[in-house]
């Protein structure tokens, strides 16, 4: 088991994104050292309040960089978060694409391998298995975490890293900057004018943030404790998915808005994913604690409790 009285260090790639920046807080709150790995583009905001108990590592792309800052780093534990997410794409995305989902990672793999860091807990997608197939993407981006996984394999195999790789569904929380579905309500809210949505028959798995981040340390957790030997995959799902219908409703009832929805205003979009996945294990251990009329409170400081 992990020694409690040592204090670990972390490798985080992804921490300027909402995930990897709760997840950074938490480490950091739970004593952890966080190394966070940033692009010369990156978007700092959300790493000023802990600018002075993290250690900022610049990726300039190359695979000779990475090798330095795993070297510089020595990570108990990798977290590998970073990544592209494109729900559609057009030509010119291909090549960050490509960047950000495959050849990033593979140089962060490598980096790995030539230092001896054998600790990674991975980021999938749900998206990597629609209408519930052991392999389908429903796009690009879920193509490219799937060859990441294959990449992932390879070093698993030939030089002995110890791999977890948690497959997200949809996440939210306070104070999240992306532009999903509740920044939409919040959005639409606002205004007179109706929005159009598709029929809204659309199932979706809303996992909280608390829960999410609490997956990722305990995936360490169990690296850490030699529990892994092969790579491991495990679905961090709420297992209670809801009708976008219905999931707009009950904002509405504990926000106490009225926000006017175009149902049928526009179609489904190609591959939309009607049925979340269900094929998926649950990391040993891990459920859901915070359901979705309680985390819609949080996610809108209703009440107290926000844990991170």
């Amino acid at each position: 088991m992990p020694d409690n009285s040592k204090r670990y260090v972390a490798l985080l790639t992804g921490g300027t994104g909402y995930v990897g920046s709760r997840l950074l807080i938490h480490l950091t709150h739970s004593g952890w050292q966080v190394d966070v790995v940033v692009r010369p583009d990156s978007d700092l905001s959300l790493l000023a309040p802990f600018a002075d108990s993290i250690r900022v590592h610049l990726h300039d792309g190359s695979t000779e960089s990475m090798i330095r800052i795993v070297a510089e780093s020595r990570p108990d534990v990798v977290f590998h978060l970073a990544s592209l997410f494109l729900a559609q794409h057009s030509p010119r995305d291909i090549e960050p694409l490509i960047n950000s989902n495959i050849l990033f990672g593979a140089q962060l793999l490598e980096a790995m391998k030539l230092n001896d860091v054998r600790r990674l807990v991975n980021t999938g997608t749900s998206w990597q298995h629609y209408e519930n197939r052991d392999y389908s993407p429903v796009c690009l981006y879920a193509a490219t975490k799937q060859a990441f996984e294959q990449l992932v394999q390879y070093y698993a195999e030939a030089a002995a890293l110890q791999t977890i790789s948690l497959l997200l569904f949809d996440t939210y929380g306070p104070d999240d900057p992306r532009k999903k579905l509740f920044t939409l309500l919040r959005q639409v809210g606002r205004e007179v004018t109706p929005f159009a949505m598709s029929p809204g028959e659309q199932l979706i798995d809303l996992v909280y943030i608390d829960d999410v981040v609490r997956a990722f340390v305990m995936a360490a957790e169990r690296l850490m404790a030699d529990r892994v030997v092969m790579p491991e995959h495990y679905a961090v799902s709420s297992g209670t998915p809801l009708k976008l219908k219905e999931l707009v409703g009950l904002y509405c009832k504990v926000t106490g808005s009225n926000i006017p929805i175009e149902w049928s205003g526009r179609p489904y979009r190609c591959r939309e994913v009607m049925t979340p996945w269900t094929g998926g294990e649950t990391l040993p251990g891990w459920a859901p604690l915070i359901g979705l009329e309680q985390g819609i409170r949080l996610m809108e400081k209703l009440v107290e409790g926000d844990n991170l």
